[in-house]
């Protein structure tokens, strides 16, 4: 261990403090004014280290879409991947930053939509951004090959991405939060509430992967695997959602205790946030599951395509050989024909 500190790592700590020390008190500590049509538009919780990040993350996806547009002018980057990969952004902003970031310590159901944003919006759009292709486009070739393919072909990604695994993790946070300590320590600490939002958001970045991320992947699922793997997340999903709304009291002492003279009462917004994931939840998964089976038709269609276009190209082989063999058989036939006419006539 060393035996002294350098003075400047405790100066380069001192900011992330003060940044930090902000965001305790405004997420956990007095309840805020109540929530109306104002405060709704107006109480955004713009907090550094949390939008800095995002900011950061919109910077460098768009100097390599730039790069890529430079070096590679007849194939830049898909603008459905831009949008997806900003859309997902603003979702994470949203749900970080806006009011429902202000609220979510207060009421339940607010919470309830933050998970949503994060699990079933931010996440899938991120995906779909596919940003480690547009990584491996953009690093060197000699870091391509050195770090990042090495990083993907790893046993470790491997196992963090195989479909079964993931839809575990997804399906565990979901109620490893909800039915254990965790989600009342997150409202009581703004740590622990930091590392339940990456928890949230990782597990549904592992969960879209494999089955509509355009990244490449260790594990590749048929069409009708991506259906089924989707539509099983409603099952659990619904469940989960009816525990809460159907408990008989208040789930987490945070709500119960907390000195709210505004709102629905912590039952009824318990209540609330329990309908809010069935419906949304369940919604949410229905569309990911039209998405599915849209993109399986495509594929199928696309398919056919190909078939045909093979068999097509097999017709024309096909003519093309017997148009060469044609000039062959039509000198045999004078042949034939003369050696027949020299032959003695038949016998009537």
């Amino acid at each position: 261990m060393p035996r002294h500190v350098h003075p400047r790592a405790v100066a380069g700590l001192v900011p992330g403090l003060l940044l930090l020390a902000p965001a305790t008190v405004a997420a956990h500590g007095a309840a805020p004014a109540p929530l109306d049509a104002a405060t709704a538009v107006t109480a955004w919780s713009l907090e550094v280290h949390v939008w800095l990040p995002i900011a950061l993350l919109a910077l460098a996806y768009r100097a390599g879409v730039r790069s890529v547009a430079r070096a590679h002018r007849d194939n830049p980057v898909p603008r459905r991947r831009v949008l997806a990969w900003y859309g997902g952004l603003l979702a994470l902003f949203v749900a970080l930053q806006s009011p429902i970031a202000t609220y979510d310590t207060t009421l339940f159901s607010v919470h309830m939509v933050q998970h949503l944003l994060l699990m079933m919006v931010a996440a899938p759009l991120l995906v779909l951004g596919a940003p480690i292709t547009l990584l491996l486009r953009v690093v060197s070739p000699a870091a391509r090959k050195r770090v990042v393919l090495p990083v993907l072909h790893s046993r470790a990604a491997r196992l963090i991405s195989f479909p079964v695994l993931a839809w575990v993790v997804f399906a565990g946070v979901m109620y490893g939060s909800h039915f254990s300590p965790l989600f009342d320590a997150a409202l009581e600490n703004v740590f622990v509430h930091l590392a339940e939002h990456a928890l949230f958001l990782g597990a549904g970045l592992l969960f879209w992967w494999p089955i509509i991320g355009s990244d490449p992947s260790p594990w590749r699922m048929p069409h009708a695997a991506r259906v089924l793997y989707v539509f099983l997340g409603m099952p659990w999903s619904s469940f989960l959602a009816l525990a809460i709304f159907s408990a008989p009291g208040v789930l987490y002492p945070h709500y119960a205790t907390l000195q709210r003279d505004w709102g629905p009462s912590p039952l009824a917004d318990q209540q609330l946030a329990g309908g809010i994931m069935w419906v949304g939840g369940d919604g949410l998964f229905l569309v990911a599951v039209v998405v599915m089976v849209a993109a399986w038709m495509r594929a199928e269609e696309a398919e056919g395509r190909r078939a045909d276009a093979r068999l097509d190209r097999e017709d024309v082989r096909r003519v093309r050989l017997a148009a060469r063999d044609r000039p062959w058989a039509s000198s045999q036939r004078p042949q034939d024909g003369l050696r027949r006419s020299s032959d003695p006539p038949a016998d009537r």
